[in-house]
Parts: structure tokens; sequence; C-alpha cells
């Protein structure tokens, strides 16, 4: 460490702020938020650092630059917006280069109400932007089938239209709109319509529906049924609209939702906008860990990071878990029960969804990192030294201790290398004890692999609980492998997976990358082992009838099978394509035995 940086170390303000590392070109390394400035940097520079990307990016480091703000939540913009001034290379980013729809009104006499790509700041509304397209054009839709609105792009000034300048056009004919140019519609309703909109659009439907009514009453009145029913059945497509919306208690109004789910590459961040109940907006990310960041610090940088996106000033968040900030006005809330806790956890199957859907699409378009991604996260789950590159599993079958055997199957790289199974026949066990034939297969097949120099597996997969395990672990002791080799073991009932020296089994989430691969494992072990199990019984089975045969030794059915196949043929087969086979003498044997009288 060069003195000048050891001296900053020792002098670091205790308040909160924002810090920022510099490498020997002046590169920005990385910018970081902290409650205690002094401890959080200091941190950094422990011999016990987590991960070996913090100890590259820290080895690079030759000076850093502080802040000091007045709070953590101050802290947490500063950092936000540095990062996305400098998109530091250690930092995580919301990167996302998409142009994202927007419903606008526009600024102008009679607006018009259109979905646009570019925000221009000339005093129109913007409402969004939206993640997907087609909300947004069946929201207009909708409103486009309520409501009668201009589409021209005509300047409706009260002068010119006074002036009698423009005619109505096809739209005023087929009753898309109600002919403002003319005069024939005024500024006071038509602004009264665009109203109302507001109000659908932000998801509350009073000032919508009020006006329906009033204008379907006022019709009814002036026996204009015919209007009056077209007004009803638009009133009928903005409750069908609501309805299917309308997600939870419209009680819970202007509330902003996080969900969220992580593996040891990204997390993936969901986003909803809730008014009146209804979701009007549904965003979600995916950011890349690139220094093992927690899920709280991920969060945080996306809460506020897609706040300031859609312009969120909602006063409650929802979130799955607690976050260190505070912001100042704004309630974070975890709910426990409830509506509030329903829609949370929509949100977090909304991540979790995402995030299936992303690795489905790096499975077929890049799947080196896919098999990477699902070795590191096994790695960390199983508590293993390094990545379980190469995987071995066994399973045992027999029937009532006939003709047992033992698979041993072999994965790599999370896939099976069909070429390396094996199949041992135990030779010191008599009768069916799975713990004795496990503790034999697996001193027999690692003793072997000792004396052969083969390269050894990172991880042993045992079908079985406790007892299966115990037995394997007792070879691998012997070979002086215990420790050097991660061995489980993965139990069918419920799925758990045990761990030598530990009485609490381990239970993975059902849709985990992990235990996907360790159940192919152990039924690729099963389906391997139960195959070669039939084969020996049928054979076993075959043998012993033709064996009844004087005279007709082990050679000889071997030959027989191996050209006929099976008894029911060698029975049904005539002398001279026995005598072809085997000869006259053997071949007359054979054939009386079958067709004696």
């Amino acid at each position: 460490m060069n003195p000048s940086l050891e001296l900053q170390l020792k002098t670091l303000p205790s308040e909160p702020g924002v810090y920022r590392y510099y490498d020997k070109n002046d590169q920005l390394l990385y910018v970081g938020k902290a409650k205690h400035l002094k401890k959080r940097v200091l941190s950094y520079f422990n011999k016990n650092l987590p991960g070996y990307r913090i100890k590259i990016m820290v080895g690079k480091i030759v000076r850093l630059e502080t802040t000091i703000v007045n709070s953590e939540y101050d802290a947490l913009l500063l950092e936000n917006n540095l990062i996305k001034e400098h998109r530091p290379f250690y930092n995580v980013l919301l990167k996302d280069d998409k142009t994202y729809p927007w419903i606008c009104i526009k600024n102008e006499s009679f607006p018009r109400i259109f979905l646009t790509r570019n925000v221009i700041k000339d005093g129109s509304e913007y409402y969004g932007p939206y993640a997907k397209v087609r909300p947004a054009k069946i929201l207009l839709d909708t409103i486009k089938h309520i409501y009668k609105l201009r589409t021209c792009n005509l300047n409706l000034s009260p002068s010119k239209i006074a002036e009698g300048k423009y005619k109505v056009c096809l739209e005023y004919h087929i009753k898309n709109c109600e002919g403002p140019c003319e005069d024939l519609e005024s500024k006071e309703d038509y602004d009264e319509k665009i109203d109302a909109i507001r109000g659908i659009i932000k998801g509350d439907f009073r000032k919508a529906k009020e006006y329906l009514v009033s204008q379907m009453m006022k019709l009814a009145e002036n026996l204009k049924f015919e209007e009056a029913q077209t007004i009803k059945e638009r009133l009928d497509i903005l409750e069908d609209y609501q309805a299917k919306n309308t997600v939870v208690n419209p009680n819970i109004d202007d509330v902003d939702v996080f969900g969220m789910t992580s593996d040891e590459a990204a997390a993936y961040v969901n986003f909803f906008k809730i008014r009146n109940g209804n979701i009007i907006q549904s965003f979600t990310t995916e950011i890349k860990k690139i220094l093992e960041e927690t899920d709280e610090d991920i969060l945080e940088e996306a809460l506020i990071e897609i706040r300031q996106k859609f312009s969120s000033d909602s006063k409650e968040v929802l979130l799955p878990f607690h976050l260190s900030v505070e912001i100042p006005n704004v309630k974070l809330i975890v709910p426990k029960v409830g509506d509030k806790k329903r829609i949370v956890e929509l949100s977090e199957k909304n991540a979790k969804e995402y995030r299936l859907e992303k690795l489905k699409q790096v499975q077929i378009v890049d799947p080196e990192r896919h098999t990477n991604r699902i070795m590191a996260e096994m790695q960390k789950l199983l508590r293993m030294p390094v990545e379980p590159r190469h995987i071995e599993g066994f399973d045992n079958s027999n029937i009532q201790g006939t003709n047992p055997v033992s698979a041993c199957v072999v994965f790599k790289d999370g896939k099976p290398s069909k070429a390396d199974y094996r199949i041992f026949h135990p030779k010191t066990v008599e009768g069916a004890n799975d713990f004795a034939t496990m503790e034999e297969v697996i001193y027999r097949r690692y003793k072997r692999m000792l004396d052969e120099g083969e390269s050894l597996p990172q991880l042993i997969l045992i079908d079985g609980g406790k007892g299966q395990l115990s037995s394997a672990v007792k070879s691998l002791r012997l070979l002086g492998l215990y420790g050097k080799i991660t061995i489980v073991g993965i139990a069918k009932r419920l799925e758990e997976i045990f761990f030598p020296e530990d009485s609490i089994p381990l239970y993975l989430d059902k849709k985990s990358e992990t235990l996907k691969i360790l159940q192919r494992v152990r039924d690729e072990a099963h389906r391997f082992g139960v195959k070669h199990h039939r084969t020996r019984r049928k054979n076993s089975t075959i043998k012993s009838e033709l064996e009844e045969i004087p005279g007709v030794g082990e050679k000889t059915i071997e030959l027989l099978l191996s050209k006929l196949k099976s008894v029911k043929r060698i029975k049904e087969s005539s002398l001279e394509t026995l005598e072809e086979i085997l000869g006259k003498s053997k071949a007359k044997v054979i054939w009386e035995f079958f067709n004696a009288e």
C-alpha cells in the first residue's frame, strides 16, 4: 500500500457519505456509500476479504476520495448519480438502453393522446414509462373505445375555429370524433373528457365513470335510448378493464412495490406502481453482480434508480425484506400478512419468472455462461471449496438380495458423460445389504482411480440418507480422501441433502438449478443401475433353463444366445439351424430336450 493511501485511511471521517476508489491511471474503479465512512472503507483493507473480485479491486486502489453528506439516504442518492455519470467498472448498474413508450397528453388546445418513445419538454404530460408496449396500447385502445378524441394535428386555436378555417374529416363522419374543428364540441366538454382520461391512466376510474353515467342519464332523459345504450356499452368496457387490472384491495392506493430474487451471478428486481388497487406500471430488470453484492445493497440501488426512472413520488413502498436506509417522508414497509403481503409475493413471483426466462435464453445463446453460473451456484449451496465440474453418483439395485448391481454415473460440467459410466457387481456382500454394498463399491471405485492416477471428482452423490452416506464416508477415510472430495447424500422422500457429520439436512428450493442437477444425477444412477440389474436377472433366468440340458455348458449357452437372442427362438429352431451353430452332436441333444414328447 502506498504511503499517501495509508495516510488517507488513517484520517477518514466517521460521518455518512460517499467514497470513490481510483487506480494508478486515475480511472474511477468503484463508488460506494456508507453510514459510517471510516468503518466501511477500512473493511475493504482487512486481510480476510470475502471474494477474489474484491481482492483484485483492492489491489488496484492507489487513492480514494470521500464526500460527506447529511444522511445515509443522501449518500445513496449521490452514489446513484455518480454511478450513472461515471459507470465505474466494479459497480452494479441497471444497464438499460431501451427507449420505453410513454402515453402523451399533448400540450395544446383540444389535446391529442398518443403513444410515443420521445419525451419532449414542451409542457405536454407524459405517463409512464411502460416496460412493455402492449399494456400501453391496450390502455389507449380502451380510452378510444370510451371517448371520441381528435387524432388530427391541426392547430385548433379558438381564433382559427371561430374563423371557420377547418372542415370536419372522415373521423367525424364515422363517429370517432365530435368535430371540435368546426366548434361542434366545446372546449369545456373536451377538457372534462381529458380530465377523466388522466384518472384512468393513473388508475382512478371514478371521474370517468361519473362522466359516462351523467352522459347516459342525460340521453335517457331526452329519450335518446340508442345513444344512451352506446354510452352504457362504453361504461361496460371501462368496468371490464378495471376488473382485469384490479389485483388487490382498491383501498391500497399510491403504493410502490418491489420484489426480488437472485443467484450467484445476478439479481432480478420487479417493480409495481399501484393506484386504487390497480397495477398501472410493471417493470423487471436484471442486475449483474460485480463484487458479490448482498441483496440488500442491490435493492437499495434499484429502489432509488427505478423510482427516479418512473418519476414516482409514492409515500409508501412495500418491500420483501428490511433495508437499513431511510427515505425522508416515505414509509418502507415489509408486510407480514394480508393484501399487501400478497402483492409483494406477486412482485417476487414476477422477478422469479423473469429470471427463469433469462436463464433459458442464456442456455440457448451462451451455454458456457449458463454452465459457469450453475457450477458457481452449486459450489456455494453445497459449501464446496471448488466448483463441481466432475460429479459421480452411486445407486444400488437388487430384488431381495438377488443379482445385486451398483451403478456409478459421471457428470461433467453438469452433463452426463456416458462413456465413463460403470457397473459394479458386489464381491464381498451377500444378500440385500445397501450399506455394505455402498462401502465396498466406493472403496473399489476410488482405490482403482488412485492406483491408475485418474482425476478424482469434486463431488460424490450417494442415493440415500445418512446410513448409505456414512458407509461411503468409511471407504473415503480408508483411502485418505475424506475431506478432499465433497460427498453428500440425497434422500428421495423430501429431497433432503445430507452432509457427513451434520444431523440437519439441507433443503434446496424446488426450482433451484443445483437441486435439479443433483436429482438428475440421482435419477440417472437409478436408471442405469435398474437397467443392468434387469439384464442380469433376465440372463440369469435364461441361463438357468438352458443349464438344465445335460452336456450343455456356459460357452454353448452364450453362443446360442448370441445367435438366436432368446430361449423361445432356441426352442422353435429346427435341427438344421442348431447344427449350423453348434454341430450335429450338441444340436441333437438340445433339439431333443425341447422336442421330446
